[in-house]
Protein backbone atom coordinates (compact mmCIF):
# COMPACT_ATOMS: atom_id res chain seq x y z
CA UNK A 1 0.00 0.00 0.00
CA UNK A 2 1.39 3.53 -1.16
CA UNK A 3 0.82 6.45 1.34
CA UNK A 4 0.72 9.87 0.35
CA UNK A 5 0.89 12.61 2.28
CA UNK A 6 -1.08 15.88 0.86
CA UNK A 7 0.39 19.28 2.90
CA UNK A 8 -2.40 22.27 2.16
CA UNK A 9 -5.22 19.56 2.49
CA UNK A 10 -7.74 21.66 3.16
CA UNK A 11 -7.59 24.07 0.40
CA UNK A 12 -9.20 24.03 -3.19
CA UNK A 13 -6.62 22.07 -5.21
CA UNK A 14 -6.15 19.52 -2.02
CA UNK A 15 -9.72 18.75 -1.46
CA UNK A 16 -10.34 18.10 -5.32
CA UNK A 17 -6.87 15.80 -5.40
CA UNK A 18 -8.26 13.89 -2.32
CA UNK A 19 -11.95 13.02 -3.25
CA UNK A 20 -10.24 12.13 -7.01
CA UNK A 21 -7.25 9.55 -5.89
CA UNK A 22 -10.05 8.28 -3.50
CA UNK A 23 -12.51 7.64 -6.27
CA UNK A 24 -9.60 6.22 -8.45
CA UNK A 25 -9.42 2.62 -9.41
CA UNK A 26 -6.30 3.11 -10.63
CA UNK A 27 -4.82 4.63 -7.44
CA UNK A 28 -6.81 2.20 -5.40
CA UNK A 29 -3.56 1.21 -3.31
CA UNK A 30 -3.41 4.96 -2.38
CA UNK A 31 -3.91 5.64 1.67
CA UNK A 32 -4.35 9.92 1.72
CA UNK A 33 -2.81 11.32 4.89
CA UNK A 34 -3.98 15.02 5.39
CA UNK A 35 -1.90 17.15 6.92
CA UNK A 36 -3.96 19.84 8.21
CA UNK A 37 -3.19 23.61 10.11
CA UNK A 38 -6.19 26.09 10.71
CA UNK A 39 -8.65 23.75 8.88
CA UNK A 40 -9.79 20.06 9.53
CA UNK A 41 -10.88 17.19 7.10
CA UNK A 42 -12.31 14.20 8.73
CA UNK A 43 -11.35 10.93 8.54
CA UNK A 44 -12.70 7.98 6.68
CA UNK A 45 -11.63 4.89 4.33
CA UNK A 46 -7.84 5.13 3.24
CA UNK A 47 -7.93 8.91 4.61
CA UNK A 48 -5.71 9.74 7.47
CA UNK A 49 -5.81 13.42 9.63
CA UNK A 50 -2.89 14.58 11.10
CA UNK A 51 -3.13 18.19 12.32
CA UNK A 52 -0.05 21.09 12.75
CA UNK A 53 2.04 23.01 10.52
CA UNK A 54 5.08 21.94 8.07
CA UNK A 55 7.13 24.41 10.22
CA UNK A 56 7.37 22.43 12.52
CA UNK A 57 10.02 19.61 12.49
CA UNK A 58 8.56 17.31 14.97
CA UNK A 59 5.36 17.48 13.13
CA UNK A 60 7.10 16.47 9.62
CA UNK A 61 8.86 13.95 11.04
CA UNK A 62 5.25 12.33 12.56
CA UNK A 63 3.53 13.72 9.24
CA UNK A 64 6.31 11.27 6.79
CA UNK A 65 6.39 8.32 9.22
CA UNK A 66 5.53 5.45 6.02
CA UNK A 67 4.75 7.86 3.60
CA UNK A 68 6.01 6.94 0.32
CA UNK A 69 4.46 10.70 -1.70
CA UNK A 70 4.06 14.07 -0.86
CA UNK A 71 2.16 16.17 -2.82
CA UNK A 72 3.35 19.70 -1.45
CA UNK A 73 0.32 22.22 -1.71
CA UNK A 74 0.73 24.37 1.31
CA UNK A 75 1.59 27.67 1.33
CA UNK A 76 0.85 31.42 2.44
CA UNK A 77 0.08 34.62 0.03
CA UNK A 78 1.37 38.27 1.43
CA UNK A 79 1.68 37.14 4.77
CA UNK A 80 5.62 38.17 5.81
CA UNK A 81 5.37 37.16 9.17
CA UNK A 82 4.47 33.50 8.57
CA UNK A 83 5.78 33.09 4.89
CA UNK A 84 9.27 32.59 5.68
CA UNK A 85 7.99 29.37 8.24
CA UNK A 86 5.79 28.12 6.13
CA UNK A 87 7.11 28.18 2.48
CA UNK A 88 10.99 28.48 2.90
CA UNK A 89 11.68 26.01 6.80
CA UNK A 90 8.23 24.13 5.72
CA UNK A 91 9.58 22.88 2.41
CA UNK A 92 13.29 22.15 3.62
CA UNK A 93 12.06 19.95 6.27
CA UNK A 94 9.98 17.91 4.04
CA UNK A 95 12.38 17.97 1.52
CA UNK A 96 15.20 16.75 4.42
CA UNK A 97 13.13 14.32 5.66
CA UNK A 98 11.83 12.48 2.87
CA UNK A 99 15.46 12.38 1.42
CA UNK A 100 16.46 10.25 4.93
CA UNK A 101 12.96 8.07 4.45
CA UNK A 102 13.00 4.49 3.96
CA UNK A 103 9.73 4.55 2.52
CA UNK A 104 10.00 7.86 0.29
CA UNK A 105 9.41 7.57 -3.58
CA UNK A 106 8.61 10.83 -4.81
CA UNK A 107 7.83 14.52 -4.04
CA UNK A 108 5.10 16.75 -5.95
CA UNK A 109 5.15 20.24 -5.44
CA UNK A 110 2.72 22.79 -6.74
CA UNK A 111 4.40 25.54 -7.78
CA UNK A 112 3.01 29.46 -9.37
CA UNK A 113 3.46 31.26 -12.44
CA UNK A 114 4.60 34.02 -9.70
CA UNK A 115 8.12 32.38 -9.90
CA UNK A 116 8.42 33.46 -13.46
CA UNK A 117 6.94 37.10 -13.18
CA UNK A 118 3.10 36.08 -13.46
CA UNK A 119 1.80 39.49 -15.72
CA UNK A 120 3.91 41.46 -13.94
CA UNK A 121 6.48 41.81 -16.40
CA UNK A 122 6.75 41.74 -20.03
CA UNK A 123 7.49 38.42 -21.67
CA UNK A 124 7.90 38.96 -25.59
CA UNK A 125 7.97 34.70 -26.51
CA UNK A 126 5.53 31.97 -24.75
CA UNK A 127 6.87 30.97 -21.21
CA UNK A 128 8.57 27.84 -20.95
CA UNK A 129 9.91 25.82 -17.56
CA UNK A 130 13.35 26.71 -19.15
CA UNK A 131 12.51 30.95 -18.45
CA UNK A 132 14.59 32.53 -15.58
CA UNK A 133 12.75 33.01 -12.13
CA UNK A 134 11.46 36.34 -11.95
CA UNK A 135 9.41 37.34 -8.72
CA UNK A 136 7.92 40.12 -8.64
CA UNK A 137 7.50 42.78 -6.05
CA UNK A 138 6.09 41.28 -2.44
CA UNK A 139 6.74 37.98 -0.21
CA UNK A 140 5.00 35.61 -1.87
CA UNK A 141 6.56 35.38 -5.26
CA UNK A 142 10.06 35.39 -3.68
CA UNK A 143 8.67 32.37 -1.61
CA UNK A 144 7.75 30.36 -4.69
CA UNK A 145 11.02 30.87 -6.23
CA UNK A 146 12.69 29.69 -3.31
CA UNK A 147 10.46 26.25 -3.35
CA UNK A 148 11.11 25.72 -6.83
CA UNK A 149 14.65 26.32 -6.33
CA UNK A 150 15.04 24.16 -3.20
CA UNK A 151 13.41 21.31 -4.94
CA UNK A 152 15.58 21.60 -7.76
CA UNK A 153 19.14 21.95 -5.50
CA UNK A 154 17.70 18.49 -3.72
CA UNK A 155 17.38 16.54 -7.57
CA UNK A 156 20.76 17.75 -7.52
CA UNK A 157 22.29 17.12 -4.27
CA UNK A 158 20.62 13.89 -3.17
CA UNK A 159 18.89 12.74 -6.86
CA UNK A 160 15.80 13.04 -5.28
CA UNK A 161 12.59 11.99 -7.17
CA UNK A 162 10.51 14.71 -7.76
CA UNK A 163 8.73 17.30 -9.95
CA UNK A 164 7.17 20.68 -10.00
CA UNK A 165 3.54 21.36 -11.49
CA UNK A 166 3.86 24.96 -12.32
CA UNK A 167 0.30 26.70 -12.28
CA UNK A 168 -1.05 30.09 -12.86
CA UNK A 169 -3.97 31.47 -10.63
CA UNK A 170 -6.49 28.38 -10.15
CA UNK A 171 -10.04 28.58 -10.76
CA UNK A 172 -13.19 26.42 -9.21
CA UNK A 173 -17.05 26.63 -8.98
CA UNK A 174 -18.06 30.74 -9.06
CA UNK A 175 -13.96 31.61 -8.65
CA UNK A 176 -13.73 33.27 -12.32
CA UNK A 177 -17.17 35.48 -11.98
CA UNK A 178 -15.74 36.93 -8.47
CA UNK A 179 -12.57 37.81 -10.71
CA UNK A 180 -14.35 39.84 -12.33
CA UNK A 181 -16.37 41.81 -9.56
CA UNK A 182 -16.48 45.75 -8.99
CA UNK A 183 -17.69 44.84 -5.63
CA UNK A 184 -16.10 44.12 -2.20
CA UNK A 185 -16.67 40.63 -3.23
CA UNK A 186 -13.87 40.81 -5.68
CA UNK A 187 -11.94 37.77 -6.21
CA UNK A 188 -8.10 38.31 -6.14
CA UNK A 189 -6.55 40.69 -7.86
CA UNK A 190 -6.39 43.74 -9.49
CA UNK A 191 -9.01 45.13 -7.24
CA UNK A 192 -10.98 46.91 -10.07
CA UNK A 193 -13.02 49.26 -7.29
CA UNK A 194 -9.15 50.94 -6.49
CA UNK A 195 -8.59 51.40 -10.41
CA UNK A 196 -12.21 53.24 -10.65
CA UNK A 197 -13.01 54.66 -7.17
CA UNK A 198 -15.79 53.65 -5.28
CA UNK A 199 -18.75 55.19 -6.89
CA UNK A 200 -18.11 54.55 -10.64
CA UNK A 201 -17.45 51.03 -8.94
CA UNK A 202 -20.20 50.79 -7.26
CA UNK A 203 -22.29 51.97 -10.74
CA UNK A 204 -20.75 48.92 -12.29
CA UNK A 205 -21.96 46.27 -9.91
CA UNK A 206 -25.60 47.61 -10.34
CA UNK A 207 -24.73 47.31 -14.18
CA UNK A 208 -23.30 43.92 -13.96
CA UNK A 209 -20.30 45.61 -16.19
CA UNK A 210 -17.43 43.25 -17.40
CA UNK A 211 -13.70 44.68 -16.76
CA UNK A 212 -11.68 44.50 -19.59
CA UNK A 213 -7.95 44.64 -18.11
CA UNK A 214 -5.87 46.69 -20.94
CA UNK A 215 -1.87 46.56 -20.86
CA UNK A 216 0.44 49.48 -20.77
CA UNK A 217 -0.26 49.99 -24.88
CA UNK A 218 -3.87 50.01 -24.58
CA UNK A 219 -4.48 45.97 -25.73
CA UNK A 220 -6.48 43.65 -23.80
CA UNK A 221 -4.45 41.51 -21.39
CA UNK A 222 -3.81 37.88 -21.82
CA UNK A 223 -3.38 36.24 -18.55
CA UNK A 224 -2.54 32.19 -17.56
CA UNK A 225 -5.57 30.24 -15.75
CA UNK A 226 -5.86 26.74 -15.15
CA UNK A 227 -9.19 25.17 -13.45
CA UNK A 228 -8.95 22.88 -10.21
CA UNK A 229 -9.72 19.50 -12.40
CA UNK A 230 -7.51 19.95 -14.92
CA UNK A 231 -4.50 20.72 -12.33
CA UNK A 232 -5.40 17.19 -10.48
CA UNK A 233 -5.55 15.64 -13.40
CA UNK A 234 -2.21 16.68 -14.42
CA UNK A 235 -1.06 15.79 -10.85
CA UNK A 236 -2.45 12.49 -10.79
CA UNK A 237 -0.76 11.72 -14.33
CA UNK A 238 2.50 12.76 -12.77
CA UNK A 239 2.07 10.36 -9.39
CA UNK A 240 4.83 7.40 -10.33
CA UNK A 241 5.38 8.94 -14.04
CA UNK A 242 8.40 7.67 -15.12
CA UNK A 243 9.03 10.47 -17.22
CA UNK A 244 7.77 13.17 -14.87
CA UNK A 245 11.01 12.80 -12.76
CA UNK A 246 12.95 15.94 -11.80
CA UNK A 247 11.22 17.85 -14.21
CA UNK A 248 9.07 21.18 -14.05
CA UNK A 249 5.86 21.55 -16.03
CA UNK A 250 3.88 24.22 -16.65
CA UNK A 251 0.21 23.17 -16.15
CA UNK A 252 -2.50 25.58 -17.45
CA UNK A 253 -4.95 26.23 -20.55
CA UNK A 254 -3.77 25.89 -24.12
CA UNK A 255 -4.27 29.19 -24.32
CA UNK A 256 -4.21 32.35 -21.57
CA UNK A 257 -7.51 34.04 -21.51
CA UNK A 258 -8.10 37.09 -22.88
CA UNK A 259 -10.07 39.62 -20.93
CA UNK A 260 -11.34 41.49 -24.27
CA UNK A 261 -12.62 37.74 -25.30
CA UNK A 262 -14.42 37.54 -21.97
CA UNK A 263 -16.28 40.43 -22.35
CA UNK A 264 -17.37 39.78 -25.93
CA UNK A 265 -18.76 35.95 -25.03
CA UNK A 266 -20.46 37.62 -22.13
CA UNK A 267 -21.68 40.61 -23.90
CA UNK A 268 -23.42 37.83 -26.69
CA UNK A 269 -24.46 35.09 -24.35
CA UNK A 270 -25.59 37.34 -21.58
CA UNK A 271 -25.88 40.93 -22.68
CA UNK A 272 -23.46 42.10 -19.97
CA UNK A 273 -21.67 45.46 -20.81
CA UNK A 274 -18.00 46.02 -20.33
CA UNK A 275 -15.67 48.76 -19.98
CA UNK A 276 -12.19 49.03 -20.48
CA UNK A 277 -9.29 49.46 -17.62
CA UNK A 278 -5.68 50.97 -17.86
CA UNK A 279 -3.67 48.46 -16.15
CA UNK A 280 0.50 48.55 -15.56
CA UNK A 281 0.29 44.74 -16.42
CA UNK A 282 1.46 42.37 -19.64
CA UNK A 283 0.58 39.70 -21.31
CA UNK A 284 1.85 36.32 -20.76
CA UNK A 285 1.57 33.24 -22.48
CA UNK A 286 2.54 30.26 -20.39
CA UNK A 287 3.42 27.51 -22.92
CA UNK A 288 2.11 23.71 -21.65
CA UNK A 289 3.62 21.58 -24.59
CA UNK A 290 6.33 19.84 -22.26
CA UNK A 291 3.40 17.88 -20.17
CA UNK A 292 1.40 17.26 -23.10
CA UNK A 293 4.24 15.61 -24.82
CA UNK A 294 6.15 13.93 -21.17
CA UNK A 295 2.95 13.07 -19.29
CA UNK A 296 0.34 13.00 -21.91
CA UNK A 297 -1.86 15.65 -20.52
CA UNK A 298 -4.20 18.11 -22.26
CA UNK A 299 -6.54 21.07 -20.04
CA UNK A 300 -10.40 19.84 -20.65
CA UNK A 301 -11.59 23.67 -19.43
CA UNK A 302 -10.99 26.50 -21.97
CA UNK A 303 -11.96 30.07 -21.51
CA UNK A 304 -15.82 29.71 -22.99
CA UNK A 305 -15.90 26.48 -20.74
CA UNK A 306 -14.36 28.37 -17.63
CA UNK A 307 -17.21 31.30 -17.93
CA UNK A 308 -20.27 29.10 -18.20
CA UNK A 309 -18.91 27.03 -14.85
CA UNK A 310 -18.41 30.18 -13.00
CA UNK A 311 -21.58 31.76 -14.12
CA UNK A 312 -23.97 28.72 -13.82
CA UNK A 313 -22.61 27.65 -10.35
CA UNK A 314 -25.05 28.30 -7.36
CA UNK A 315 -22.96 27.33 -4.15
CA UNK A 316 -25.09 25.82 -1.24
CA UNK A 317 -25.55 27.30 2.08
CA UNK A 318 -22.81 25.33 3.85
CA UNK A 319 -20.01 26.21 0.80
CA UNK A 320 -20.14 29.95 1.28
CA UNK A 321 -17.24 31.82 -0.87
CA UNK A 322 -14.25 32.49 1.92
CA UNK A 323 -10.96 33.68 0.56
CA UNK A 324 -8.62 31.85 3.31
CA UNK A 325 -5.42 33.75 2.73
CA UNK A 326 -5.13 37.35 1.47
CA UNK A 327 -3.27 38.51 -1.45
Amino acid sequence: MKRILVTGATGKVGRTFIERLLSSEMHADFVVRALCHNRKLQPGERLEVVKGSISNLETVISALEGVTHVLHLATCKETPLDIMDVAVKGIFWLLETCRVSPTFQQFILIGGDAAVGHFVYPHALPVTEQQKHSAYPGCYALSKVLEETMLEQYFIQYGLNGCCLRAPWIMEKDDFKYQLSFGDDVFGGPNWRDLVGVPQADEYVRAQTIPVMLDPHGQPVKRNFVHVEDLVSATLLALDHPRARQQTFNICMNEPVDYGEVARYLAETRGLPFVEIPTPYYSTWLDNAKAGLLLGWRPGIDMNKMIELAWTTQRLPDDPRITWYPG
